[in-house]
């Protein structure tokens, strides 16, 4: 036992070949599971008689509504599923709207096409973003080549990209068609740009609004550290956002969306209508372990409560960004009690940053390791929760936090220390 236990401290079990091999292995299962049901579909409804990419379904028929100038009937769960079988079929499953009004005019761009090109385009041009993201990520935490067997040399830059590539929430996303993509992409390249190019990256920042449940911190971490450019114009950005949709689409559209909310938070959330399973938060953990509706709120603000005190020590204090970086990532979405597996994509760049830090600085104890079980984590925590009621996903995530302070408390505690007696 004390001999596993130290190959899962030291992680000398993963080298990057292997790293390769699993990465390899893992796209080409997942190519294959959407070609099969690509295949298996008639072009739009796959095998189960659901649209392809499920709940694209819901961006697009939200998007034809906007075209028929009635903005406000996306967030009428009648309207929007009568529009979603009059799309897709009588037997469609009913796809909610959860947006604000502002993300209405990205649907009806998308409405203008086919649905299966609108899906396509959709799907490869967040895709694009978000390995252009990675990549940034990766050359901004320059990789030296890695002595490998035999004396040749590796880039383990190339195998982050490829891990980032075969992440398997990649595929979920695209399952599903959502907008993980864009949202890793976004943070990601909102942290990659935060010390050189402040104000891109709180425009950045402020286009994340479209998922308001991940900016909990941000604006915190942004104020914390007197990063008042980046603060100010992520607020500039909202404030466009808001002023252009409320132009667009009438006052009464934002009404329907904070009428829908309620809507979304009761049914959806507090009540599993969804799946407890499929919920990635310490609130739907309590939940589907029995606790009442109260005590699930309150174990989750306290939780929230603990990141914030968290990540303004770590942001404050003298350690690598990437720590700093990758702990904002985790608890973007450990913040919010409303995050189900395809958001698990901003797991992405904390993986990146973790990743590349870790190669060029050293792994802490247990990094390693809790990084490939992070990895791993989206292929596996919708079906072993439903089959366990364990939140593997949640437990992965507090996890790497810790491990992540740890480490800060580690760079902080060597700063004050003389170089010579390190």
């Amino acid at each position: 036992m004390a001999g596993f236990l130290d190959i899962l401290r030291s992680g000398r079990w993963l080298t990057l070949g292997r790293a390769r091999l699993w990465a390899l292995a893992v796209l080409a299962a997942s190519v294959g599971g959407l070609i099969y049901l690509v295949a298996t579909s008639d072009g739009r409804m796959d095998y189960q008689s659901r649209p392809l990419g499920t709940d694209f379904s819901n961006v697009y028929a939200a998007g034809t509504y906007v075209l028929e100038r009635n903005p406000a009937a996306p967030f009428d769960p009648r309207l929007q599923h009568a529009r979603e079988k009059e799309i897709f079929g009588a037997n469609t499953p009913f796809y909610g709207w959860h947006y604000p009004p502002f993300f209405l005019a990205l649907a009806a761009v998308l409405a203008l096409m086919p649905y299966t090109l609108a899906l396509f385009v959709w799907q490869a041009v967040t895709l694009l973003l978000y390995v252009l993201a990675i990549r940034a990520i990766i050359a901004a935490h320059f990789i030296p080549p890695l002595q490998g067997e035999g004396g040749a040399r590796s880039a383990p830059g190339g195998v982050v990209l490829l891990l980032a590539l075969a992440f398997p929430a990649v595929f979920v996303n695209l399952g599903h068609g959502h907008n993980g993509f864009l949202t890793a992409a976004l943070i990601g390249l909102a942290l990659v740009t935060l010390d050189t190019r402040p104000i891109l990256a709180g425009v950045l920042f402020g286009l994340l609004a479209y998922k308001p449940q991940f900016g909990i911190m941000i604006p915190l971490v942004l104020a914390a550290t007197g990063r008042w450019r980046a603060f100010f114009a992520a607020g500039m950005t909202v404030a466009a956002l808001v002023a252009a949709a409320t132009l667009a689409f009438g006052i009464e559209t934002w009404r329907a969306f904070f009428t829908f909310a309620e809507y979304t938070r009761v049914t959806v959330l507090e009540t599993g209508e969804t799946g407890w399973h499929k919920i990635q938060s310490v609130f739907s953990w309590a939940r589907m372990w029995g606790a009442p509706v109260p005590l699930a709120y309150a174990i989750q603000g306290v939780l929230s409560v603990a990141l914030a005190a968290a990540l303004v020590w770590l942001w404050r204090a003298p350690v690598s960004f990437a720590l700093k970086a990758a702990a904002v990532c985790l608890a973007a979405i450990l913040a919010t009690p409303y995050s189900l597996d395809y958001d698990l994509m901003v797991l992405a760049p904390a993986i990146a940053f973790l990743a590349a830090d870790g190669l060029t600085r050293g792994f802490s104890p247990y990094e390693k390791t809790a990084l490939a079980f992070l990895w791993v984590v989206p292929l596996i925590a919708r079906s072993v929760a439903q089959a366990t009621f364990v939140p593997l996903g949640v437990i992965g995530m507090l996890v790497m936090f810790a491990l992540v302070m740890r480490a800060a408390a580690r760079d902080h505690t060597l700063s004050g220390v003389p170089a010579a007696t390190r």
